[in-house]
């Protein structure tokens, strides 16, 4: 079987994006499947990951050529027209028929895919905003919505077959692993997880740990992860040797991490499905505008705490967040609990079987 993959990632969409179509990408590899990643400018670190495992990638050259802009929110994501992408895209593919085309991308929609049609016998989307139309066979939202059931209806072809909810959340054999053997939480906080996106441009890692600095809360052990292309590595490592927290950067040991962890703070982004799977109580910041309504649905079921927007959130607010949880024993537990019971770590499982690999 032969499966592409078309996905993005930059400082401006992040890696997240790429890294749930790396861990589908590889569960199929492991499967039998033949891989090929098609990216525009995806940093090198990156494509080091694809090397690593094996997987075909392949950078799509758009051309110097101004490019039009499509009347999508995400458009600037592409730095081209939708037509040219398509037609880069087709380029890349020419030669051989794919059985699969995965794309996970905002600034793609049906009048790409519609262009695809020709290269892959069947193409899978994979989404969380639901704010354009799709020409697709299968569409996958991992994410947890209130409106869950009614959010696509009207923006994909009749007969495709929607793949919702955190049933479906892309994750790695590690926490499949870690989800078997993780115990529920029940206090007290002795150890917290900080951690806000491969990418973090705007350094809420950073406030995060002025606000622990200030704080008091005895025998507190605090891991900090960021990503290797963190913006203000230095200034986070200085900051964390400074009060005795441990850095990590780019770590392979995230899993252990939150399973060690009794609380955490990040982003309402793909790590929520990773924590939820451990069981892991988070206090949330929604760092981007497609991750409030996930946030908030989080919340609204008592899986998480969800603190505000980037915008919103200042030192004081984290420092309550933290103490109140902190201090609260039994609401740890109902959020463990909670979390633990939305995820079970299978989801790339019943993705590989819809795909019948």
């Amino acid at each position: 079987m032969n499966i592409a993959f078309r996905v993005d990632a930059s400082d401006q969409i992040g890696t997240g994006h790429f890294m749930r179509c790396l861990t589908l990408a590889d569960a199929l590899k492991q499967r039998g499947a033949q891989i090929r990643f098609i990216s525009q400018d995806l940093p090198m670190y990156l494509q080091e990951m694809l090397t690593a495992k094996a997987l075909e990638f392949v950078s799509l050259a758009i051309g110097a050529t101004p490019a039009s802009i499509d009347d999508l929110v995400h458009a600037h994501w592409l730095g081209a027209s939708q037509a040219q992408d398509a037609q880069a895209t087709v380029q890349t593919l020419s030669g051989q028929m794919f059985d699969w085309l995965v794309v996970d991308h905002y600034a793609l929609d049906y009048r790409w895919e519609s262009v695809l049609r020709g290269t892959a016998k069947r193409i899978m989307v994979i989404d969380d905003i639901a704010d354009r139309r799709h020409d697709c066979d299968v569409l996958l939202d991992q994410n947890f919505y209130a409106d869950m059931d009614s959010r696509y209806i009207g923006r994909v072809p009749d007969g495709c077959q929607l793949l919702l909810g955190p049933r479906y959340a892309l994750l790695r054999d590690e926490f499949i692993k870690l989800h078997q053997l993780i115990k529920l939480r029940s206090g007290p906080v002795k150890r917290l997880f900080v951690f806000f996106g491969g990418v973090d441009a705007d350094n809420y890692t950073g406030l995060v740990v002025e606000a622990l600095s200030g704080l008091d809360i005895p025998v507190l052990h605090v891991d900090v992860v960021v990503g290797v292309n963190h913006p203000n590595l230095i200034q986070i490592k200085t900051a964390c040797d400074h009060h005795g927290y441990a850095y990590h950067v780019q770590t392979d040991k995230m899993g252990e991490l939150m399973a060690a962890a009794d609380m955490a703070i990040g982003a309402g982004g793909a790590a929520s499905w990773e924590r939820c799977c451990l069981s892991l109580p988070t206090v949330i910041v929604a760092v981007a505008d497609n991750q409030i309504n996930i946030a908030k649905g989080l919340d609204s079921v008592g899986a998480a705490v969800y603190i505000g927007t980037s915008a919103e959130v200042n030192i004081e607010i984290v420092q309550h967040a933290i103490i109140a949880l902190a201090n609260r024993g039994d609401l740890v537990k109902e959020l463990s609990s909670k979390a633990f019971s939305l995820v079970d770590g299978l989801g790339v499982e019943r993705v590989c079987q819809t795909m019948r690999c």
